[in-house]
């Protein structure tokens, strides 16, 4: 443990969940390996949509609308949705598929391993502490035990834009009713958690996973409160 800012009382804490909370880069090699496999195989006039076609379509709705990447799954259904358009289902059935699509996306998305150690921390801080989770993701923490840490979970999209835009950040300090300064948030990444959440006025901890360096790590933009290295640590602040 590693600190960089004087640490105030935690009166509550935020987490964001991939790669915070569990590995989450296998989960998503297999979820679009998966899930693309079940987009080819849902119409005949899909069995050639390669991956690439797919991002290119998502690359062409964010220029289109710039605003979507907020909302990682409407982002995610819209591509799909032109895809079938795009092969002549009519938009009755490009809707119905690309919401079939999205509920496997969904069962492949959930599948996530979460270690022991995150049990037992976040049981151990939740019986202290309120915890809530903020994610740009679209995890659902309900499909892998990982909800009942939490007073409540706010998604980019529903819920505001992505971190690091503040909107998520201020909403969790009004539903908690807490002051900013007094909730530390934990993730992983220097942009979206760290600069994010210090930059609207919370305390920020970076868990460190991958032996970085912040003096030599290109989006090392703003000092974070502590550095950690094992989610465990936390329960020493309170």
């Amino acid at each position: 443990m590693h600190f960089y800012r004087p640490l105030r009382p935690v009166a509550a804490m935020t987490f964001d969940l991939d790669d915070t909370l569990y590995d989450n880069h296998p989960v998503i090699l297999r979820t679009t390996k998966e899930s693309h496999a079940f987009l080819q195989s849902y119409h005949p006039a899909l069995n050639e949509f390669s991956v690439e076609h797919y991002q290119q379509l998502r690359d062409s709705l964010r220029e289109q609308e710039p605003e979507i990447y907020h909302d990682v799954s409407e982002w995610r259904r819209r591509a799909v949705e032109l895809a079938m358009l795009k092969v002549g289902l009519n938009a009755r059935e490009a809707d119905e598929g690309s919401r079939a699509v999205m509920a496997n996306f969904a069962q492949w998305r959930s599948k996530i391993e979460v270690p022991q150690e995150t049990h037992v921390t976040l049981a151990a801080l939740a019986e202290r502490i309120p915890l809530v989770a903020v994610t740009n993701g679209n995890a659902e923490p309900h499909l892998f035990g990982l909800d009942k840490y939490f007073k409540f979970i706010l998604r980019a999209g529903p819920d505001g834009r992505a971190k690091p835009y503040e909107d998520m950040y201020h909403a969790a300090a009004e539903k908690l009713n807490l002051p900013l300064a007094s909730i530390l948030h934990v993730g992983d990444d220097l942009t979206t958690d760290v600069a994010g959440s210090v930059r609207c006025g919370m305390q920020a901890c970076w868990i460190n996973l991958r032996n970085g360096n912040l003096r030599h790590i290109a989006d090392s933009r703003l000092l974070p409160t502590l550095e950690i290295s094992q989610l465990a640590s936390l329960t020493a602040l309170i």
